[in-house]
């Protein structure tokens, strides 16, 4: 991969600082460079190209920040066969698979195919209003149906597969992707689930009973949420960035995405390990 573009979060506070690096190693390898208007802002020596030309006019990008900055740039690239590399200089960085330390040898490792791509499952989000499609979405770790800025129980309507499954009670309802089971699902109480595992899991924001609990279920079932009642206050969020409001009776259809997202590994790359680190999994101190 000789040709590589560069989408950075720009508040973060490194961010000028690992372009130069990656500026100056790049040139070493003899890769070309080039960004968004907002990150070659950042470094004048960086050639830029709006989005969607730039992902046009590379191999692969490299994303620059945390796992909010991997979110934005797979929404961005919209299934092009594009794969994502993610350098972390945020704080958790699930998604990110090469930190601040191995840059120069990440960087190496694209310009001599040492690498491997993985293509990881994301949910495909309509948004149905009298029976018309009025909005679609990607998602690459949730789509969440919530209670929004309010304080109110919303209730949902819930069926997969076509099958009815019940009407929740509750602040919101998450589903999520694999990628996305170490995100909001999970601090609601959802398991981890590995990126290869092919399935959805529906996990609730307080819940109006002790009885509800996660469900996991094949991605290859649709599932459809409605407002019901008096939730006119429900709001759609996918990934925790795009979404829109809904009124009671819209209906939110999630599927697994025809095209998934592809993301590039180091040798060595393990997702138990990121675990280990991210979670601070230290086994018995016995």
């Amino acid at each position: 991969m000789r040709n590589l573009g560069i989408v950075a979060n720009c508040a973060k506070q490194r961010a000028a600082d690992v372009l130069a690096r990656i500026l100056r190693k790049s040139s070493e390898l003899n890769m070309t460079l080039l960004a968004d208007p907002a990150t070659a802002e950042l470094l004048p020596a960086l050639a830029a190209a709006d989005i969607p030309d730039l992902f046009e006019r590379v191999d692969a990008v490299m994303a620059l920040g945390g796992d909010g900055t991997m979110l934005r740039v797979v929404r961005e690239i919209n299934g092009r066969d594009r794969p994502v590399i993610g350098v972390n200089i945020g704080s958790l960085g699930f998604l990110t698979s090469v930190s601040e330390d191995e840059l120069g040898e990440g960087l190496e490792c694209l310009a001599l195919d040492r690498f491997v791509v993985s293509e990881w499952a994301v949910a495909q989000c309509e948004v149905v209003r009298g029976g018309v499609v009025t909005a679609t979405y990607r998602a690459l770790n949730d789509v969440v149906v919530g209670n929004g800025p309010s304080n109110r129980v919303i209730t949902l309507d819930v069926r997969v597969g076509g099958d009815y499954v019940t009407s929740y009670v509750c602040d919101g309802l998450i589903v999520t992707t694999p990628a996305g089971s170490t995100g909001h699902s999970l601090s609601a109480g959802g398991p981890i689930v590995t990126p290869r595992s092919p399935v959805f899991v529906l996990s609730l924001i307080c819940p109006h009973t002790l009885s509800s609990r996660p469900v996991v279920i094949p991605d290859t079932t649709p599932i459809e949420v409605v407002p019901a009642g008096d939730s006119v206050q429900a709001v759609l969020s996918v990934d925790g960035q795009v979404g829109q409001a809904l009124a009671a009776g819209d209906s939110v259809r999630i599927r697994r995405g025809e095209v998934g997202a592809r993301f590039v590994h180091l040798p060595g790359y393990s997702y138990f390990g990121v675990l280990r680190q991210k979670l601070r999994w230290s086994g018995s101190s016995v």
